[in-house]
C-alpha cells in the first residue's frame, strides 16, 4: 500500500493488510485525516476482530477521531493529514483474551468486576497475570462496548490491582442545543410606571411617568441570538444519539409597520424605521407609528390616567374615574371613565357607561349604548345608537333612540325620543312622547334679532331724513322757477334750444339781457338741484343697507325648523331665544344645559302642546 508525502508504507499486521484509513509506521499508528468516521470505525473493527489490539493507545484521540466526541485533538495533531493514536498493533492471543470477563450493562452503564486473574496450564499451578488497558479496550469492542470507556479510572484500577466493581464505560447522552432567542437592546422599549412629577414638584399618583415609549428612527430595538446546535451523544455500542433540533426564530416575524431588520457584522437587529410610539399586538409584532395602541385597558393597575400627545387606540376598558386625554381616540372596550380629545374623532366601539366623552374640535361616535353619560363637542357631530339619561351637545346630534336626555345642538336628528328635553335650530324626530312621569320638551331655537331690528329702524330713519332733505330742496327749486322772470326765461330758452323760435339780433340782445337778470336765481337752482340729488343718493343707499340687514335677519330666521312626524304622548314645543353673537348656543356646561332645558316655568307660549298628531314648524320672519 502506498501513501503520499510523509505517509510511509504501512506494515501489514499479523491479520493481513491494514484498511486504507489506517497507516502504521515505525513511529506509531495513524488515522488518515481525510478518512470518514465510518471508514475509521471499520478499520478499527478489522483490527480488533482480527485478534489484534493497539499498543500505547491514546484513548482520547482514538475516540475523538472515531466519533468526534470528547476532548479536542491536540494542536500538534489538529488539521494534519495523519492523526497518531497508538504506538503499534500487536496480536491478542486467545489465552490472554480469556483473562477478560463479560460486562453488565444497565441503563447505559457498563459495570466490570476487577479481580486477580491467572493463567491456567495443564499440570501446573495457576500463574498470576495482569490485565492490559489496550487489551481491555479491544475485548470490550468485540463485546459491543465501542464507546465511552472511562480510561483514567480503568487504567488506575488495573495499575493498582484493586478488586472492585467499576462503571467502566458510560453512554454519552446528547447535549441539547439552544433555541434562537430575541433580546432587547434598547431601554426605549421599557415603560416607566413611576408616578408622574408635576410642575410644582409633587407627584400625581394617578398618572404614570411614561406608559407608552416613543423612539426616534434608526434605533436598535431587538437583537437575534442565533440558535446553537446540540451535541451528538453515543450509546455504548457507538450508535449515535442525535440531539433535538433547536428552534430558529425569524426576526422578521416580529417586525411590524415602522420597523425593519438590519444585519450588522453578521448580527440581526430589529431597528426603528420612523419616529413614533411602540406598540405590540397580539401576535407579538412590534410596530412604530404616530398612533398609540394599548391592549391592557385604562385603570389604576395598568396605565393610570393618560395624557397623550398622539392618536390613541385602546382595546381594553377604561375604568371609573380614569381619564384619557389626547387626540383621535379609539376605545374598543366599555368606557366608564372620561375621554377628552383635543381634536380628531372619538370612536367608542362599545358602551359609554357613567363616564364622559368631550371633544374640542371633532366628532364623537358611540356604536353601543351611552347611559348616564356626558357627550359634548364644541365643533362636530355626536352620533349614537342609543342614549339613556345623557347630556349631549354638539353641532349635529344623530341618535337612533334617546330616552330621558338633555340635548342642545344646531341640528338634532332622532328616530325615537321619549322624555327628552331638546333645544336646537333644526329638530327632526321620527316619534316623540313622554317617558313615565318625564315630559317631552322641544325648543326650536330662534335667534334674538333685536340688533337687526334696531339696525333696520336706524337705516329707515336715515333714509327718511335724506328723503325730507331732497323734498325740501325740490320745493325751493319750484319756488324759484315759478317766479315770472325766471319762468319766462326758462320757457324761451327751451324753445330757442329746440329751434322752435329764431331770434332777430335785437331779440337776441334782449334775451341775453334777460339771462343776466335771472343768472343769480339759476345758479341757486343749480346748487339746490345738486343737493337734492345727493340727498336722494343717500336715501337709496340707506334703504339698500336696511334691505341687506333684513336679508341677514331672514336668513338667520329661515334656518329654524321643528318636525315631529308622530307625537305619541304629551309633547310641548316652545321657542327658545338665543344670541348668535355669543357663539354656539349649545356650548354650555352640562349642569347649565340640564337646568336650562328642564326649567318648569316658561314665559313663551307653546307652539304645540298635545299627545297626538305631528309637528311641522318653521321660523317665519315678522312682516
Amino acid at each position: 500500500m502506498r501513501v503520499s508525502n510523509d505517509v510511509q508504507a504501512a506494515e501489514a499486521p499479523a491479520g493481513g493488510e491494514l484498511p486504507s484509513s489506517l497507516v502504521q509506521r515505525a513511529d506509531g499508528v495513524y488515522f488518515r485525516g481525510d478518512a470518514t468516521a465510518a471508514a475509521s470505525q471499520a478499520a478499527v473493527n478489522h483490527v480488533f476482530l482480527g485478534n489484534g489490539y493497539f499498543t500505547g493507545l491514546d484513548y482520547a484521540v482514538f475516540i475523538r477521531a472515531l466519533y468526534n466526541a470528547g476532548a479536542e485533538l491536540p494542536d500538534n495533531v489538529k488539521g494534519k493529514p495523519l492523526i497518531r493514536f497508538a504506538d503499534g498493533i500487536a496480536p491478542f492471543p486467545p489465552e490472554r483474551r480469556e483473562l477478560y470477563k463479560s460486562v453488565k450493562i444497565i441503563n447505559g452503564e457498563a459495570e466490570y468486576y476487577f479481580e486477580p486473574v491467572f493463567f491456567f496450564a495443564p499440570d501446573m499451578p495457576p500463574q498470576p497475570a495482569r490485565l492490559i488497558f489496550e487489551e481491555f479496550v479491544a475485548d470490550m469492542w468485540v463485546k459491543g462496548i465501542r464507546f465511552g470507556i472511562d480510561a483514567p479510572a480503568v487504567r488506575a484500577t488495573i495499575a493498582a490491582g484493586r478488586v472492585t466493581r467499576l462503571i467502566a464505560a458510560r453512554r454519552l447522552a446528547a447535549t441539547p442545543g439552544r433555541d434562537a432567542a430575541i433580546v432587547e437592546v434598547s431601554q426605549s422599549l421599557h415603560r416607566s410606571n413611576a408616578p408622574r412629577e408635576m410642575a410644582n414638584g409633587r407627584f400625581d399618583l394617578n398618572t404614570f411617568q411614561n406608559r407608552f415609549p416613543q423612539v426616534p428612527p434608526h434605533v436598535k430595538l431587538l437583537r437575534k441570538v442565533p440558535m446553537v446546535a446540540g451535541i451528538r451523544g453515543y450509546e455504548l455500542s457507538g450508535i449515535p444519539l442525535e440531539a433535538p433540533q433547536p428552534r430558529d426564530i425569524d426576526l422578521a416575524s416580529v417586525a411590524g409597520p415602522g420597523t425593519l431588520v438590519e444585519t450588522v457584522n453578521g448580527v440581526e437587529f430589529l431597528v426603528s424605521a420612523v419616529e413614533g410610539f411602540i406598540s405590540v399586538d397580539g401576535s407579538k409584532k412590534i410596530s412604530i407609528g404616530p398612533k398609540i395602541i394599548s391592549r391592557e385597558g385604562v385603570s389604576v393597575r395598568t396605565t393610570g390616567n393618560l395624557q397623550l400627545t398622539g392618536e390613541y387606540e385602546e382595546f381594553g376598558e377604561v375604568q371609573e374615574q380614569r381619564s384619557v386625554d389626547g387626540g383621535s381616540i379609539t376605545i374598543h372596550g366599555d368606557v366608564y371613565g372620561n375621554i377628552n380629545s383635543r381634536g380628531g374623532v372619538i370612536n367608542l366601539q362599545r358602551n359609554l357607561m357613567g363616564g364622559a366623552a368631550t371633544n374640542v374640535d371633532g366628532h364623537i361616535n358611540v356604536k353601543g349604548v351611552a347611559s348616564n353619560a356626558v357627550l359634548q363637542t364644541k365643533q362636530g357631530d355626536v352620533v349614537l345608537g342609543r342614549a339613556e339619561s345623557c347630556i349631549i351637545s354638539g353641532t349635529r346630534v344623530v341618535i337612533g333612540e334617546a330616552s330621558n336626555c338633555e340635548i342642545m345642538a344646531d341640528e338634532v336628528v332622532i328616530k325615537n325620543a321619549s322624555g327628552c328635553a331638546i333645544a336646537a335650530r333644526r329638530i327632526e324626530i321620527g316619534s316623540a312622547g313622554p317617558r313615565k312621569q318625564i315630559e317631552m320638551l322641544l325648543f326650536p331655537m330662534v335667534p334674538d334679532t333685536a340688533k337687526y331690528d334696531k339696525a333696520i329702524a336706524e337705516y329707515e330713519e336715515k333714509a327718511a331724513r335724506h328723503g325730507a332733505v331732497a323734498a325740501r330742496h325740490k320745493a325751493d327749486i319750484d319756488a324759484i322757477t315759478n317766479e315770472p322772470d325766471v319762468r319766462n326765461y326758462l320757457t324761451l330758452a327751451t324753445r330757442v334750444r329746440k329751434q322752435e323760435v329764431v331770434l332777430t339780433p335785437e331779440q337776441l340782445a334782449l334775451f341775453q339781457k334777460m339771462a343776466v337778470q335771472v343768472g343769480p336765481a339759476l345758479r341757486s337752482v343749480g346748487k339746490l338741484s345738486l343737493s337734492a340729488k345727493e340727498a336722494q343718493g343717500l336715501q337709496a343707499q340707506t334703504r339698500e343697507q336696511a334691505a341687506a340687514v333684513l336679508r341677514q335677519k331672514e336668513a338667520l330666521l329661515g334656518e329654524g325648523r321643528c318636525v315631529v312626524k308622530l307625537v305619541e304622548g304629551e309633547t310641548v314645543v316652545r321657542t327658545m331665544l338665543y344670541n348668535p353673537d355669543h357663539g354656539a348656543a349649545y356650548d354650555l356646561a352640562p349642569r347649565e344645559i340640564k337646568s336650562r332645558l328642564r326649567a318648569t316655568a316658561s314665559r313663551v307660549a307653546a307652539i304645540f302642546s298635545g299627545s297626538s298628531g305631528s309637528v311641522d314648524w318653521r321660523a317665519v320672519p315678522a312682516q
